[in-house]
């Protein structure tokens, strides 16, 4: 059955906030976005009579996103906020729009997201993984910029290790600094494996039917009421599919191809 007949396809607004957001990543956030819905507004903030906005012109152009300008009457104090928030209202009002994309770290939005879901709005965050736990929980999703990165390859990270290290103090540095940063990454995937496990076992509790099988689409969405940034793509993994893969010692799968894509179910292994 085709999806896109039952429901209309919602409308989003994108507002990034100029001076917290990167213009290098303008085209990786629009596409993320573009995946819940079409973008019909796309607007940037900012002072665009401060050098500081310079290298976002380029990126304008190219991704038909609209500068809006807003200028800092006080040294120290963010008049962008107001303007984004300003008009953010304005287009929930306005009623022609069913979703807000707010591309910022700053948890000044915080309050924004908490009414304009409160209006029944689908409310998407994107931003560095530093941003503030509770701006993260006030939106229904939450996309880290880090996972919209594509990853480096390996030839080249090796390459620029080695650089690193000759210009600290040659290969000595080199082979002192190694081993430190080997013994670093198992802690932090074993860290990663243990929350991944934990988040995908409360998970299918919230949705196993009667009958121990569950569905990979309804434990996307318990994932999401869990953490509005879980992503799979955090853990490694380039799709929830691949996710639960890598954990069949936990769960049996099982594909039901008919007509389109399969769905995909899954559930507990059981323990011996």
């Amino acid at each position: 059955m085709n999806n896109s007949k039952e429901s209309p396809e919602i409308r989003f607004a994108v507002l990034i906030d100029g001076d917290n957001a990167q213009p290098s990543m303008v085209a990786d956030v629009l596409k993320e976005v573009a995946k819940y819905g079409k973008i019909t507004i796309r607007r940037v903030y900012g002072d665009w009579t401060s050098r500081q906005m310079e290298s976002w012109k380029k990126h304008l152009p190219q991704n038909a996103v609209q500068p809006v300008q807003q200028f800092q009457n006080t040294v120290g104090k963010n008049a962008t906020d107001s303007a984004m928030i300003i008009d953010a209202m304005d287009l929930l009002y306005g009623g022609n729009v069913e979703g807000f994309a707010i591309v910022s770290s700053d948890s000044d939005y915080t309050r924004l997201a908490i009414r304009l879901r409160e209006d029944g709005k689908f409310v998407i965050g994107i931003g560095k993984m530093q941003t503030p736990e509770a701006f993260v929980r006030a939106c229904d999703l939450f996309v880290y910029t880090e996972n919209l990165v594509k990853p480096q390859a390996p030839a080249e990270a090796k390459t620029t290790g080695r650089k690193k290290g000759k210009a600290a103090g040659g290969k000595k540095a080199a082979a002192g600094s190694q081993p430190a940063a080997e013994e670093a990454l198992p802690r932090k995937k074993e860290d990663r494996t243990a929350e991944a496990r934990s988040l995908l076992s409360q998970a299918f509790d919230m949705v196993v039917q009667d009958d121990g099988w569950a569905t990979l689409s309804d434990l996307g969405k318990a994932l999401r009421r869990l953490d509005p940034a879980f992503d799979s793509r955090t853990y490694g993994y380039s799709q929830l599919s691949k996710m639960i893969e890598a954990h069949q010692d936990l769960y049996e799968i099982e594909r039901e191809a008919e007509k389109g894509p399969s769905q995909i179910y899954f559930r507990r292994r059981e323990s011996h």
